[in-house]
């Protein structure tokens, strides 16, 4: 089966702050601690594949997801 899946950007909202030591599983992405307790994981995901991968180690890490916010990619993002 072919699929036609572009790279997308995503945002991932967790509840609680993600240590410092874990967030080299996730190079590539941007990661932000708000004041709420609350970390985003946005940035340029290439599948679903790659998207289920960053979720498992969500769950790897015992962090409660809040959201998972899907952006359409435009031109410019896939020529990254």
């Amino acid at each position: 089966m072919e699929t036609n899946e572009r790279p997308t950007i995503y945002q991932i909202r967790l509840k609680g702050h993600l240590d410092e030591r874990w967030m080299r599983w996730f190079d590539g992405l941007i990661i932000s601690q708000h004041r709420d307790g609350e970390t985003f994981i946005s940035g340029i995901v290439q599948d679903q594949a790659a998207l289920h991968g960053i979720l498992n180690r969500i769950r790897d890490l015992g962090m409660e997801l809040i959201s998972v916010q899907r952006f359409e990619s435009t031109d410019e993002t896939e020529n990254e």
